[in-house]
């Protein structure tokens, strides 16, 4: 299937009353637009037909389903008031807009050189970032909205998954929530991670949707580490950073590491 055919298919199936689409032909982009409000969402098809050709139809359908979910959230105006308990932290790449493109600055603190730390209302299936005009009419301050998402990211489940390469161990967080990135905010969940680590914690958010904690023992570790944190910053739906971080006495540094080898299996 060639782009064109594949950019027909996916237009078909988000064709709604109400919406436009438009094809950025240089790009290779679907915008889709809300015609009363103005706002929509863009959809890169390089990445998604590569997806559709390895026969990944689960994440296209995902994709798809970001999209719907997306602009059906920007119809949405939830207040803080009332909604203290879905107030949560994501984890940004420092790259993200400080601003929307309506220019209403954002809610958010720096965390490392590499991630910043934004705040939302979580809807179920999307959320909404906090911008700091809601605060205006609120009872609430940036440090009160700060305190009740970091304590709302500590209640939520943290099930690990383990794997084991070359003696090194690898947990990988994944609850699909839409907020297992934001789980490397929470200190009490990290310093365990480091006092059953047998060598060095490593931590990896190459994107939203997981969170990776390496247990490094030896060399072949952090080849492991790198590729396998680069290869999920290429698959995940909102990207963060390929870069892992060494975790040493409740800090988080940024580490470039220079693989060797390609992880396999053992």
């Amino acid at each position: 299937m060639n782009m064109q055919q594949f950019r027909k298919k996916i237009e078909q199936r988000l064709e709604r009353e109400g919406w436009t689409i438009t094809y950025n032909h240089e790009e290779s982009t679907l915008r889709i637009e809300d015609d009363e409000i103005k706002k929509g969402v863009t959809l890169a098809l390089k990445p998604l037909i590569a997806k559709w050709e390895r026969e990944e139809f689960s994440a296209v359908d995902e994709a798809i389903r970001y999209v719907e979910v997306g602009l059906l959230a920007m119809r949405q105006k939830p207040e803080i008031e009332g909604n203290e308990k879905k107030v949560f932290p994501v984890i940004r790449a420092t790259s993200f807009p400080s601003e929307t493109k309506d220019g209403h600055a954002l809610l958010y603190d720096e965390h490392t050189a590499e991630t910043r730390i934004y705040y939302v209302i979580d809807l179920g299936e999307s959320y909404t970032l906090i911008q700091e005009p809601m605060l205006e009419n609120s009872r609430y301050t940036k440090e009160k909205v700060r305190e009740m998402a970091m304590f709302n990211v500590r209640s939520l489940p943290q099930p690990l998954k383990e794997d084991v390469v070359a003696g090194n161990r690898f947990f990988f967080l994944r609850a699909k929530d839409g907020f297992d990135a934001s789980r490397i905010l929470d200190h009490s969940l990290l310093d365990r991670m480091e006092k059953q680590a047998t060598g060095q914690l490593a931590v990896a958010v190459p994107h939203q949707d997981v969170l990776i904690f390496a247990d490094i023992v030896n060399e072949r570790g952090y080849d492991v580490l790198a590729q396998i944190a680069l290869q999920f910053f290429g698959e995940g739906r909102v990207p963060v950073t390929a870069l892992p971080f060494m975790y040493e006495n409740g800090e988080l540094e940024p580490t470039f590491i220079l693989a060797q080898r390609k992880p396999k299996s053992e």
